[in-house]
């Protein structure tokens, strides 16, 4: 099978937990559960300071059509609502909930449907309803994904399966655990896109997760394709090109060229969602790295810390230099093991010095090898310039600023040890910032 232009062979370092089982997270005493999970309007609390939850009770929404609901991992009270650590924003609201062991849910679930009986409407107002989100780290609201505009006609759905980041592995012990879980979530995501054709990209490397969904789908027509192992395979512009044929235009979405692209983790969340009425309040999340003692696939709840999912593991194992949300390429670092997990959480990675690069960054040697690497065809050493000269709308303007997805393929090869993504993340930032400003000018 062809490959995409570009791209990158890190070590995998896949070894610290390929093999383990995904094992259920103890409870922990507390959660801290962030009101920023997805992409879109913000959500507001419905419970204050005092009130008592039950497990799936829904504790945060907004009326907006793109958002997310928000709902209690655990039973317990409400101790605090207030701004605290996020692995992403930084910091935002957060609603803490004190353990009362019981771990009770909410009256109405779980339940058991019949999901064959019900239409596409009622498919995607439960998934709206559960707070489902993209899980491979995008945290797009997952009922906006499956509604596109009239205008875009979806007639192909695809799982990206691919799991390219190194280290990480829980969508692969997904595929090898959840088997079911999966095609059930498959087939009513297709269901409601009212779609016949479906792909499933899973890379090379994982053989035996290829074998198990191809036997789960046979008869089907849904296609398992086994895809050329090759960082960032699993970007969904990558992902489409190789399966399909089609490419996604500059500026363009996955629906401009009739597909839509979700993550093992999401449909796993769909199938459990539609079948047992169970919202998104606890996924599956590798902590690995050179500096944990016992990294593992856990189970782990919404709001969870870092610091339980290291101690689940053993503690560290040696000198702690990095803390990483995500994967390598694409994660951000930490700064504190109080930040919580939340539902985009894939990975978290305790590192020692084994696993960091020191070397200095020095100045642009113009050597081309960031642009021949870049999976999108930009010119990464320009837009990290720009950038860092601080000239934002030139890069978007004049090199396509937005088109990069932050891969860090570049960076990966750069022998000036250069932040490209660094500078470029800021760029997108100060233009974000400036559109924000025209738009308010224009209200007033």
């Amino acid at each position: 099978m062809k490959s995409f232009h570009g791209g990158v062979h890190p070590d995998d370092s896949k070894k610290y937990t390929a093999a383990k089982p995904i094992e259920t997270a103890p409870l922990p005493a507390k959660v801290i559960i962030p009101l920023r999970q997805h992409i879109g309007a913000p959500v507001s609390p419905i419970v204050k300071k005092g009130d008592t939850v039950k497990k799936g009770q829904l504790i945060a929404q907004s009326d907006a059509f793109v958002s997310g609901n928000v709902h209690a991992s655990i039973s317990g009270k409400v101790v605090e609502i207030a701004d605290y650590p996020h692995s992403v924003f930084g910091s935002c609201m957060s609603i803490v909930i004190e353990n009362d062991g019981l771990d009770e849910w909410v009256e109405g679930i779980p339940v058991q449907r019949q999901w064959e009986k019900l239409d596409a409407k009622e498919l995607s107002g439960i998934i709206r309803e559960a707070g489902i989100v993209g899980m491979g780290g995008a945290t797009f609201p997952t009922h906006v994904k499956l509604a596109p505009p009239p205008d875009k006609k979806i007639d192909t759905f695809i799982l990206n399966a691919a799991e390219c980041e190194p280290f990480l592995t829980a969508d692969y012990r997904a595929m090898l655990e959840y088997t079911e879980r999966i095609v059930t979530g498959v087939k009513i995501t297709m269901k409601v896109l009212g779609v016949s054709t479906g792909y499933v990209g899973v890379e090379d490397n994982k053989p035996d997760a290829v074998k198990a969904l191809q036997n789960a789908f046979n008869g089907t027509q849904v296609k398992v394709m086994a895809l050329p192992t090759k960082y960032p395979q699993g970007a969904e512009k990558m992902l489409i090109k190789v399966l399909t044929g089609r490419e996604v235009p500059s500026g363009g979405l996955p629906m401009d060229v009739g597909t839509v692209v979700q993550n093992v983790g999401t449909v796993v969340a769909i199938s459990d969602a539609v079948t047992k009425g169970i919202p998104l309040i606890e996924r599956v999340v590798t902590v690995s790295g050179s500096a944990v003692k016992e990294p593992k696939n856990l189970l782990m709840r919404v709001g969870s810390t870092f610091a339980d999912a290291l101690s689940c593991c053993g503690g560290l194992s040696g000198e702690l230099v990095k803390i990483i949300n995500g994967g390598p390429m694409m994660g951000f670092a930490q700064s504190t093991m109080d930040v919580p997990v939340i539902k985009g959480t894939s990975g978290i990675l305790f590192l020692s010095k084994k696993d960091v690069n020191y070397d200095k960054e020095s100045a642009c040697i113009h050597c081309g090898r960031c642009v021949e690497a870049c999976p999108m065809g930009l010119n990464p050493s320009m837009l990290s310039v720009l950038g860092e000269r601080q000239l934002y709308v030139e890069a978007k303007e004049e090199y396509d600023l937005l088109d990069c997805m932050e891969c860090g393929s570049c960076v990966y090869v750069c022998p000036a040890k250069r932040k490209i993504v660094q500078y470029i993340r800021y760029a997108k930032a100060q233009n974000a910032i400036q559109a924000q400003k025209e738009q308010a000018k224009v209200a007033v």
